[in-house]
């Protein structure tokens, strides 16, 4: 069973449920990277459920403007970027019951700053980090390395191919323009996959999945998921 997907740093709930669904994650890092998604940025939610949510944005430089691919996206000012991340973390999320159970692995993530300028490959180790948290052993390949064809719905079905997955895992977003003759075709299984609004799920499309870690512990999410 395959997801394919964009790496988001520190993504949602709804999108670490689809991945940790999975058996494995195409990251899908060789298609336009959007400011207006979450591929450099976080919204997280108050620890007592009452207040404002909060973006967690990294600075990020698009070395071809608008055109500019996910996996050549630059981190800048990365000295002060950790600072601040490490700083806004600590700030939101001291208060949880959870966060020196979840504090040294969030905290072990701004090391990888120090290494790499690539905002994909940030992006893609802190949804590893949620994942792993969570119980999840699969495997992931980033798209780039494939061979998929061009047109929307058959990239999906070549790289799920590429895979050796018989099964697609189709989230809220995907499904509005996804083709589904062409995975009958391609001999694919079209699975839809959605969550719930409720209790651990409320905002789960909206705020990234550490608000649930920091408010319910990782746990009571992690259960939660294997009934998803």
């Amino acid at each position: 069973m395959c997801a394919v997907h964009q790496p988001n740093f520190l993504p949602r709930l709804s999108t670490v449920a689809k991945l940790a669904a999975a058996d494995v994650w195409v990251v899908l890092d060789d298609v336009q990277f959007n400011r207006r998604d979450y591929q450099h940025r976080a919204r997280l939610g108050p620890v007592d459920g009452t207040g404002p949510t909060r973006w967690l944005s990294v600075p990020t430089h698009l070395p071809a403007g608008r055109t500019t691919l996910i996996r050549d996206a630059r981190l800048v000012e990365v000295p002060r970027t950790v600072r601040r991340v490490e700083r806004v973390l600590r700030q939101h999320y001291r208060a949880s019951h959870f966060w020196p159970r979840l504090a040294a692995d969030l905290l072990g993530l701004l090391t990888l700053f120090r290494s790499t300028d690539r905002m994909a490959e940030i992006a893609e180790a802190s949804t590893l980090l949620l994942l792993h948290l969570l119980g999840w052993s699969g495997a992931t390949v980033r798209s780039s390395t494939l061979s998929a064809g061009s047109g929307r719905t058959q990239r999906l079905v070549d790289l799920c191919r590429a895979v050796g997955a018989d099964t697609y895992l189709c989230g809220t977003g995907g499904s509005r323009y996804i083709e589904p003759g062409l995975f009958a075709v391609g001999r694919v299984e079209l699975r839809q996959f959605g969550v719930p609004t409720t209790g651990v799920w409320a905002d789960a499309r909206r705020i990234s999945a550490l608000h649930s870690l920091m408010v319910h512990g990782p746990d009571i999410v992690r259960a939660v998921l294997k009934r998803a």
